[in-house]
């Protein structure tokens, strides 16, 4: 047994112990494994994004490219059915079988031949938390059954709705005007399913557009229609009344994607069944879960899951964790590697052009304070986007605290989740909460008595419901309901509060605007939280993902590579900031948003005029400060895109960032190739986002979801491998990424073990894996001075193949690229 093998087994028995886990019976008696699923250690992961511009087939073609690149699994987007033209797949409709959009099973099975075939496993992403509610409604046969026969159907457990509120009834806000305009302007209709509209075929329906609602069968399907709309078990209302009428779960603040009980037991088979067949089999051999804080119990649910899987099985979770928060002793082989990608950028922000980085933000008149424009934005998306879950909670609350008045506890209720600084805070109904986890609550109260005191006793009586829901005086189901459904909506309040506004309208940094990031860490940079970090990764989460660009990140990492140079390069900040000013009066735009604009282009580098439209529209939309989605202003938002376009034409703005970008070129190539090795190398599984094997300038999604030339990166590494010459960093970056990656699965047991910082003179970053694994990187823009201290032995940079014994100068050692990754000989 290998010791990278040993390790997992010991990590996973672990797990075991801490749930006391039993199988559901013994794994000889569960679906054979076939011969080709051998354990394969984890040592690097390669997301695809799949949709039907890429398939299956597709990814079977990129196979061998993969495999000669290094990593050890395929590390794919959500397979399950979904929405037809999803390009993304998390909008799942179906469950029990293989997006036939990618191919279906049998692609499916081609594509796990093929990886076996050539040493590589398989990871999916599972989504549990959600379904799509789209037009036309049969597309979700639970969900239609749901509609049709209302809270007495058999799947009306299935979704999170909160049945009291309209009297039994599912909101449906998807009118365009009132329902009386509707009625009047006749564009709501009664017909039959057509033959090809699955489970509505030859049934009484309602049409409205692209709408297809079920008729009660136990109503009136012909008449006056005001009259067959009141007998059904759905209510239709304007989207302008979604605040009062939504009484669903949604993801965050999509109406097209309705929440799953996946706590209950027979919705979580029911919708895992299919994956975990396909697991069993040996076609997937580890999970991703997309949104675990979306659940009303992520503990429980992630034991279910491991109970359910091989024993050794990695179940990766996308948790986003604050600060120096920690992931909770789940049954988890860690997250999906946003807090690594934060740790390694935070160590690499030059702390000597923080002054100049600030006062250039300051001087935009941008609110100069994160935190107070996190809780300004915080309160806008409660105000503006998440009005029915806050009315749900206070529905629940005024049943559970009956002696407050309901207007008291929502501001209460309001204040409280703009001062919680994380997720979530973790408890589950009927047991005693952890004291650590539920200290962000206690942290929130503790603000809320001192910025709003008026509201003290009724945000600590909700808070103690909150913690203990079973000492409620009023209603105890009310108060359960309420600590679960506070917990699932503090994590879109989170997202939607600070990644998609406050990231998207200050921007100091734009490079540490960041999903998991905190922008204001980058003010105090340094090492010391990169190691303290590593540490416990190598402690409590040696097979958690690290991470540097993901499908959701704002930024790719070459992107943010290139502004955290830029950054440490003070004269070109300020001048680029002055001319920025200068830009932004002529095109009647605000300096704040001028200050984006320029930060895009000089990290994205070259960029069609279509793209950069798109992305900026995008995030001064999401900034909701001069432009909104829900309300777009196209005055503002063509001066926006007029100053992006003159930039890029080549402007005296733009002139200066192309010089900028030009004169801190050797920086850039140190960031970038800084950023990549230590990555791939900290404790933990590396992953790597498709097509960031080599230089990938992409912003927010859905520019990072455009298909890759893999024939040209097949060919670069081909030519790498054949000895050619260092041409560019795209050829640096998929060097040391393949061999990286190669050294990782061919040596797994050389980062089996601990994790220790390296005490290196300035500029350089440095740590050791085990005994005989060193990595130096030069942190930016200093020069490579002074000595390292190599253990007494000979030392050979798997890189460029140059060897060192003991003292070496940080000049030679770094002499043909600022990164070196040694390994003792022999």
């Amino acid at each position: 047994m290998g010791p990278l093998l040993a390790r997992v087994k010991r990590i996973f028995a672990r797990t075991i112990r801490r749930l006391d886990w039993h199988p559901a019976e013994p794994v000889a008696t569960m679906t054979r494994v076939t011969s080709t699923t051998q354990v394969r250690p984890f040592t690097g992961t390669y997301r695809l994004q799949l949709h039907a511009g890429f398939t299956l087939d597709d990814a079977c073609g990129v196979v061998p490219y993969l495999a000669d690149l290094g990593v050890s699994h395929l590390y794919l987007a959500p397979i399950l059915t979904a929405v037809p033209g999803s390009v993304h797949g998390y909008d799942v409709l179906d469950h029990t079988a293989i997006n036939p959009e990618l191919g279906g099973r049998p692609a499916l099975a081609r594509l796990a031949h093929t990886a076996h075939e050539h040493g590589l496993g398989i990871v999916v992403d599972i989504v549990p938390n959600h379904m799509a509610l789209v037009a036309p409604q049969w597309r979700n046969a639970p969900l239609w059954q749901v509609l049709r026969e209302g809270p007495t159907s058999a799947a009306a457990h299935w979704f999170d709705v909160d049945w009291a509120h309209l009297d039994g009834r599912f909101g449906l806000p998807i009118l365009g005007g009132t329902l009386a305009d509707e009625l009047a302007a006749g564009s709501l209709t009664l017909d039959v399913g057509r033959p090809d509209e699955g489970p509505a075929a030859g049934a009484p329906v309602l049409r409205y557009y692209d709408h297809v609602l079920p008729l009660n069968p136990d109503g009136p399907t012909s008449g006056d229609l005001g009259d067959v709309l009141a007998a059904q078990h759905w209510l239709l209302a304007s989207h302008t009344e979604a605040a009062d009428v939504l009484n669903y779960r949604r993801f965050f603040e999509v109406d097209q994607l309705v929440a799953i009980r996946v706590e209950l037991p027979d919705v979580f088979d029911a919708t895992h069944a299919l994956l975990l067949e396909l697991h069993h089999a040996g076609v997937i051999d580890g999970f991703r879960v997309d949104h675990p804080d979306g659940l009303a119990d992520p503990e429980a649910y992630l034991a279910r899951l491991a109970d359910k899987c091989r024993p050794g099985t990695p179940i990766w979770v996308e948790k986003i964790l604050e600060g120096h928060e920690r992931l909770p002793e789940w049954a988890a082989a860690g997250t999906t590697g946003y807090d690594a990608a934060f740790a390694l950028d935070t160590a690499l922000v030059d702390p000597a052009t923080v002054e100049t980085v600030t006062t250039a933000w300051v001087a935009t008149g941008g609110e100069p304070s994160l935190e107070a424009c996190t809780a300004q934005s915080k309160r806008q998306v409660l105000d503006q986007l998440l009005q029915p879950e806050l009315n749900r909670l206070q529905r629940a609350a005024a049943k559970a605290l009956p002696g407050h008045e309901p207007s008291a506890l929502r501001e209460a209720l309001t204040e409280l989740l703009v001062e919680l600084h994380v997720y979530r805070a973790y408890v589950r109904p009927g047991t005693e909460p952890d004291a650590q986890l539920v200290a962000p609550l206690h942290e929130a109260l503790a603000r809320v008595h001192d910025d709003h005191p008026d509201l003290a006793e009724a945000a600590t009586d909700l808070a103690g419901v909150l913690e203990r829901p079973g000492t409620a005086p009023g209603d105890a189901e009310a108060a359960a309901d309420l600590c679960v459904r506070f917990q699932q909506t503090t994590g879109p309040v989170m997202a939607k509060g600070i990644e998609d506004t406050t990231f998207y309208r200050w921007h100091r940094l734009c490079a540490l605007n960041e999903v998991g990031f905190d922008p204001v860490t980058g003010e105090h940079p340094g090492t010391a939280d990169l190691h303290a970090w590593a540490a416990h990764q190598a402690d409590h989460w040696p097979l958690g993902l690290t991470g540097l660009s993901t499908h959701d990140t704002k930024r790719s990492e070459d992107v943010r590579a290139r502004l955290l140079a830029l950054a440490g390069d003070a004269d070109a900040w300020t001048r680029l900031s002055a001319l920025a000013v200068a830009a932004a009066d002529a095109h009647g735009v605000d300096l704040a948003t001028a200050h984006l604009v320029w930060q895009t282009l000089a990290g994205v580098g070259r960029i069609t005029p279509e793209r950069l439209d798109a992305y900026l529209t995008k995030a001064i939309r999401e900034a909701k400060q001069h432009t909104s989605w829900l309300q777009p202003d196209d005055d503002y938002e063509k001066r926006v895109l007029d100053l992006g376009r003159s930039i890029l034409a080549g402007d005296e703005l733009g002139v200066a960032i192309a010089a900028a970008v030009r004169d801190n070129r050797a920086a850039i190539r140190s960031v970038t190739l800084a950023q990549k090795l230590v990555q791939l190398t900290l404790p933990g599984v590396p992953d790597t986002y498709q097509g960031a094997c080599q230089l990938n300038l992409t912003l927010v999604d859905p520019d990072n979801r455009d298909d890759i030339d893999f024939a040209a990166h097949s060919a670069r590494l081909a030519r790498l491998d054949a000895g050619g010459a260092l041409e560019s960093l795209d050829d640096e970056v998929m060097l040391v990424t393949s061999r990286t990656l190669r050294l990782r699965r061919e040596r797994a047991e050389l980062f089996a073990d601990d994790y220790r910082a390296l005490n290196l003179p300035p500029g350089l970053l440095g740590f050791g894996r085990g005994d005989d694994v060193v990595v130096v990187v030069q942190q930016g823009r200093a020069a490579a001075a002074g000595d390292v201290d190599l253990p007494n032995d000979t030392w050979v940079d798997v890189l460029t193949g140059n060897r060192f014994d003991g003292a070496t100068a940080a000049a030679d050692l770094l002499a043909t690229l600022p990164v070196a990754l040694l390994v003792r000989e022999g």
